[in-house]
């Protein structure tokens, strides 16, 4: 028998092709008292499309705290409310997470609808390694953060994912060839759109080509070897070089030819060295 509480239902929305969306989903929007949408307009056009009744209240990052509240009065009426977000499953890289928690905090139950989300297609469909990856959603915008996740992903033998802006990709690209070395990534574009698309190569190919920049991007990298090492244990190296007095020019080609780093990280950490060092 059914508790006499409200449900909070996650309901994932196409990610580009209205096909997408899955019969249940179409049944719980259509069932639920209130839908809490991240754009009520954009929710609107799906709402409309297909003939989805059901009130709607907004609900994104600026006042998801402020709307706790309120969805939480309206499961205590026994009555059912749905998360939905502009595309894709709530709660990945877009709000549900206060929500969630505090529907669970009170006792209710939280049911999460599988379907759409640009992570998992990108994922498959990439050629990089499937059996274990790690999601990292956006960068930080945080220097300190953004290093830390950047050194997670130089390190770690799993594919890595992040989600991008086209704006900001290139300099993405960059920062990953600094740090990581010239891996092989794909940019996924427009997954089930019209102009889907996958490029695949090394980042200094991506960096070197042009494309559309419009738009979000799923970004995969492929993990380092077995036998890769830690960025500290690369600087290592170079103080052991250093110590038996090769030079500059030396310790660049030689890590750039064996460890795969960019001429510009083993010149900004000489650089560094020799300052603290003089």
């Amino acid at each position: 028998m059914r508790d006499l509480s409200g449900i909070l239902y996650l309901v994932p929305t196409p990610i580009g092709n209205l096909g997408d969306i899955t019969l249940r989903a179409l049944e719980t929007l259509k069932s639920v008292h209130l839908i809490a949408s991240e754009d009520t307009r954009k929710t609107g056009v799906l709402l409309k499309h297909f003939e989805v009744k059901s009130k709607q209240i907004s609900y994104h990052k600026f006042n998801e705290r402020s709307r706790v509240d309120k969805i939480l009065s309206v499961l205590s009426e026994g009555l059912d409310v749905a998360i939905v977000t502009d595309a894709g499953s709530p709660g990945i890289s877009d709000p549900a997470q206060i929500i969630v928690q505090a529907a669970i905090e009170g006792g209710f139950t939280v049911t999460a609808l599988p379907g759409a989300t640009a992570l998992i297609p990108a994922l498959t469909a990439s050629g990089l390694a499937t059996d274990s990856f790690v999601f990292h959603g956006f960068l930080p915008t945080k220097r300190n953060l953004r290093d830390k996740v950047l050194k997670e992903i130089s390190t770690t033998q799993h594919t890595s994912v992040l989600y991008e802006s086209g704006n900001k990709l290139l300099q993405c690209l960059r920062e990953l060839l600094e740090v990581c070395g010239d891996r092989q990534v794909v940019v996924a574009r427009e997954i089930s759109k019209l102009f889907e698309e996958y490029i695949r190569g090394t980042i200094s190919e991506l960096l070197d080509r042009s494309f559309v920049m419009k738009g979000e991007f799923v970004l995969l990298i492929s993990g380092a070897t077995s036998q890769a090492e830690s960025i500290d244990d690369l600087y290592m190296v170079i103080d052991t070089m250093l110590q038996d007095g090769q030079s500059k020019d030396q310790i660049i080609e030689y890590m750039v030819q064996n460890h795969a780093l960019t001429r510009n990280v083993v010149y900004k950490y000489l650089i560094e060295n020799k300052r603290k060092n003089s």
